[in-house]
């Protein structure tokens, strides 16, 4: 049995670094996940209104997909490790804000978009520096894929157990003491990166301008079809089909007649969701074409909204919850680990930055654009049709995955005629 076999799934732990990481986030992950579910509940019980919910995570996003491209340059030029330390000691200081502004009664709706703007900044820089930087954390570089796998399934936890707690402590305590929970969350995240022991951070020797390293990062994607077409399916996803969670306090409280406990149970058992989809990725064997767990993932998320839209009681949408959950997190897990093991180490932060912009660029106006359908058709409606569209792009991309596999299979079988045909006629000359 090979040591990468003996520890299966969590192999990426072998890694001082990596699981000091990794416990870090799992506590500040669920802080996130309680505010992102208090803010979502908070702007819908002051409005009432869908648009303003997609508006809320425009306000978050659309800082990140303005200004990730020169986050990118930025994690490739400098100390990743550095920069985390300054983004995440900035987004506590956003939660402490946020929780002095509920806590005193000061805040308003704009208030409260105005610092998650202060975020999506934040954001734009953390991203970049803190996907690539798992590379720097794992020793043995078979085990990328791995740790990124784990990195999702930490997200899904939190996301199984943030919203739920929010739910609890919203109903009791209020939205200010979720806020300042997650504001101490951080100092678990902040505590792992002091106690890591990195390899000392080498600039890079020349320092070109902005445009031009961009330049380089597009062209980089250019010439490397494989991670464009990931990149592509990301920026679907995030426009047309990931914003359904937008319509999540709307099924809550308006479909199923329920309070922010409802809606934290339901972010819940999507997040619960997610985890088994997250431990298939960490326990899939090397060598999976993960371009298929990709397509597939997104024709199982499009099966599971159209399921639910189509529900009105909140016990019977549990299972469906589960199977959205399951499927909603493997696309851009999958995606995210095609570009990152398929990327040249001197590219890898400006390609993430481009996937960021992809994500965080198609996100906000996705988010906008289902408000806003939803204030015309209704929120059940309009999670049909991001169903329906989900499994027209998987549909689309699996018969382009198909082509482009045949296309590699007669390249494959020509290059082997020709070497045959090479062979034979060098034989006899050799035998002369």
């Amino acid at each position: 049995m090979t040591n990468n076999e003996k520890h299966g799934a969590f192999r990426a732990f072998r890694n001082r670094n990596y699981t000091l990481f990794f416990c870090g986030q799992s506590v500040s992950q669920i802080g996130t996940w309680m505010q992102r579910t208090a803010v979502s509940w908070v702007v819908y019980s002051l409005t009432h209104s869908a648009f303003m919910l997609g508006l809320s995570v425009f306000a978050q996003q659309f800082p990140s997909f303005l200004l990730s491209l020169y986050g990118g340059i930025v994690s490739d030029r400098y100390s990743r490790y550095k920069i985390l330390l300054v983004t995440q000691t900035a987004s506590m200081i956003q939660a402490v804000l946020l929780a002095a502004l509920v806590l005193t009664q000061h805040y308003s709706v704009w208030g409260i978009l105005s610092l998650s703007v202060v975020l999506g900044i934040i954001n734009a820089f953390d991203t970049p520096a803190r996907q690539p930087m798992v590379h720097d954390m794992v020793n043995d570089k078979n085990d990328i894929a791995n740790a990124l796998a784990l990195n999702s399934a930490m997200v899904n936890i939190a996301r199984l157990t943030g919203p739920a707690l929010s739910g609890i402590i919203l109903q009791s305590f209020g939205a200010g003491v979720c806020f300042a929970l997650n504001a101490l969350s951080f100092l678990a995240v902040l505590a792992s990166l002091l106690l890591m022991r990195l390899p000392k951070f080498t600039p890079p020797q020349s320092k070109k301008k902005v445009f031009t390293e961009l330049a380089e990062g597009f062209s980089y994607l250019k010439q490397t079809p494989a991670i464009g077409l990931a990149l592509l399916i990301i920026m679907l996803l995030g426009l047309l089909v990931l914003p359904y969670d937008t319509l999540m306090p709307v099924f809550a409280k308006t479909v199923f007649k329920g309070n922010a406990g409802t809606f934290g149970y339901i972010t819940s058992f999507v997040g619960l969701g997610a985890i088994a989809g997250s431990m298939l990725l960490a326990s899939l064997k090397k060598g999976t074409d993960l371009r298929k767990v990709l397509i597939g993932s997104i024709a199982v998320l499009g099966t599971g909204l159209i399921l639910f839209s189509r529900i009105n009681t909140f016990h019977v949408a549990i299972p469906f919850c589960i199977i959205i959950g399951f499927a909603s997190l493997m696309p851009m897990t999958a995606g995210i680990t095609i570009v990152q093991t398929e990327s040249a180490p001197h590219m890898r932060g400006r390609v993430m930055s481009y996937v960021a912009l992809g994500y965080f660029g198609m996100l906000p106006f996705g988010s906008l654009l289902t408000g806003t359908i939803s204030q015309k058709i209704s929120a059940p409606a309009t999670m049909l049709l991001q169903g329906i569209i989900a499994i027209v792009i998987s549909f689309i991309f699996w018969r382009l995955h198909k082509t482009n596999k045949k296309r590699q299979k007669d390249v494959i079988e020509t290059e082997q005629a020709e070497a045959t045909v090479i062979a034979s006629i060098d034989k006899p000359m050799s035998m002369s």
